[in-house]
């Protein structure tokens, strides 16, 4: 099996069978298989340090959301080990931490998971640097173990999204086999392995009871045509791509059980943050009574934000429309207008939001990750 390496006594992770890598970690190590490259070439390059991290994330070599998070702070991970700690006071350490987590949150900051992780490793390193008898060797040493700790527990988050997703589609339709239908790239490409939407489908396959998948091309990017496509050949499971204007028909024509999708940013109403051109799914999905999923760990819940109007929208380069490969193809002189992505809300999500705790209603979200989090 391909393995990832972390932690100081270079312990493997290891991967599904036949899973992709997007991420290659061992201490002091990190390297990325850069997604813009993708199906072409398969390159792994290297990240030395948080500037090359924050590069990385906001040229969409590596994208997903927990993916984002996730090579961010092992970014920096790489450079607090490489660059040591010689003479570095245990103040400038902490200051350290915390200003490249700022940065690393403003590359792409749509998805919520960096943000999170910022915060979340922020507190813990406030907490740590006022520990009695820390040192700046100490502090080090800390931070890179949480960051490491990220790899672990984001593929076991995304198997246990994979089970209960698959488990409450196939109670509810009451059938031996489904067709599903998924936008943009929701698997091991867009997290640390095995995927959140993608899962979900690897688990369906892998019980027997997956008969086809519909990816959409999801322009204007093509994550879907470049990356979902890759990995359902890759894996062997029967998939078909379409263009993102199919997507309606395809629901009419060929009997699809279910639409999962992933999700950067989920808050507290349900109100769901995803690739441009989820929303049209999901109303496309209620007109024709399909039930319409969100995938996400918890990692990608912001109960902080009361409604998806509140979510900061990410807009790109106009010339990620207009031109493909370096070519243009869009008449000059015309205007672009370029949202990364849009708002479901949360009454199209009628499936359900997929968590590794369980498949909850979208007015349920709050109270079940509010309990999941007093528990801790």
């Amino acid at each position: 099996l391909p393995a990832v390496w972390c932690c100081a006594l270079f312990r493997p992770i290891l991967r599904p069978a036949m899973s992709l890598e997007a991420i290659r970690y061992r201490r002091g190590s990190l390297q990325i298989l850069n997604q813009l490259l993708l199906p072409q070439r398969s390159l792994y390059e290297d990240i030395g340090n948080v500037r090359q991290g924050w590069e990385a994330i906001r040229a969409m070599k590596v994208r997903g959301a927990p993916a984002i998070a996730i090579v961010g702070c092992l970014s920096l991970a790489v450079e607090l080990h490489n660059k040591g700690n010689a003479e570095v006071s245990i103040s400038k350490l902490e200051s350290f931490v915390l200003e490249s987590l700022d940065y690393l949150v403003s590359a792409r900051p749509t998805a919520v998971n960096m943000a999170r992780a910022a915060q979340e490793l922020g507190c813990f390193v406030g907490q740590e640097a006022r520990r009695e008898g820390i040192t700046a060797e100490s502090l080090q040493e800390s931070v890179i173990s949480w960051a490491e700790a990220m790899l672990d527990k984001d593929l076991k988050d995304n198997r246990s999204i994979g089970e209960h997703g698959a488990r409450h589609l196939l109670q509810r339709v009451g059938r031996d086999k489904v067709v599903v239908l998924t936008h943009c790239n929701t698997g091991s490409l867009a997290t640390a392995g095995y995927g959140t939407a993608l899962g979900i489908i690897r688990s369906l396959h892998a019980m027997g009871h997956l008969e086809h998948v519909y990816c959409t091309e999801t322009r204007p990017y093509n994550q879907g045509a470049r990356l979902t496509a890759y990995e359902l050949v890759y894996e062997q499971i029967p998939a078909t791509l379409i263009a993102d204007s199919m997507a309606s028909v395809t629901m009419k024509e060929k009997k699809v059980s279910a639409v999962f999708v992933g999700a950067d940013r989920v808050v507290a109403n349900g109100d769901t943050a995803n690739k441009v051109g989820t929303y049209q799914l999901a109303i496309s999905a209620k007109h024709h009574g399909i039930p319409f999923y969100v995938a996400a760990p918890q990692t990608s819940c912001d109960l902080s934000l009361q409604h998806g109007g509140q979510i900061a929208i990410e807009e790109r380069p106009s010339q990620e429309l207009t031109d493909i490969n370096g070519v243009r193809i869009a008449a000059p002189g015309i205007g672009v207008w370029n949202p990364a992505f849009d708002v479901t809300p949360h009454d199209l999500i009628t499936g359900g939001i997929v968590t590794e705790l369980g498949v909850f209603a979208p007015a349920e979200l709050q109270a079940a990750l509010s309990q999941a989090k007093s528990q801790v």
